[in-house]
């Protein structure tokens, strides 16, 4: 896919869009999996953790698909 911009109806989107939906998706997977595994409880912050997730996630989707 790249990181090359696409043009839809003459307005240029960013692929950036659709990585952050999708690491967006794939954190809400990992959260619920650690809760229905019972290792939630073990985090302290969770808002924190939330977000540090999410940008792990995003990184790694951002470095598989935007080679």
């Amino acid at each position: 896919m790249g990181l090359r911009e696409w043009s839809l109806g003459g307005v240029l989107l960013s692929p950036m869009l659709l990585y952050a939906l999708l690491a967006l998706l794939l954190t809400g997977l990992l959260r619920l999996g650690l809760q229905r595994l019972g290792v939630a409880r073990w985090i302290w912050h969770e808002a924190l953790f939330d977000c540090a997730l999410y940008v792990c996630v995003l990184a790694a989707v951002v470095a598989v698909l935007g080679y």
